[in-house]
């Protein structure tokens, strides 16, 4: 179960990385051909890429979090 967790977290962060690339390399051509509609588009997809990456990292500090209060609540027993 955590390990799926912790795989759809990696997911995230990889297609968060990803369309970040994409947005930045979509802003440039569009400065670079004068394209503002594209400028835009890859500046959104930049700032959502960038969100989703830290939607991962949210996400992992909370499994991370969980992992460890369950470990002591094991102790505890």
């Amino acid at each position: 179960m955590v390990e799926e967790l912790i795989c759809m977290a990696a997911g995230k962060k990889i297609r968060g990385k990803a369309q970040e690339t994409m947005g930045k390399a979509e802003e440039k051509v569009g400065r670079t051909t004068g394209k503002d509609d594209l400028r835009l588009k890859g500046a959104g997809d930049r700032v959502e890429g960038k969100t989703r990456q830290a939607a991962g990292d949210v996400e992992d500090t909370v499994k991370g979090t969980a992992e460890e209060l369950k470990g002591k609540a094991r102790k505890h027993k």
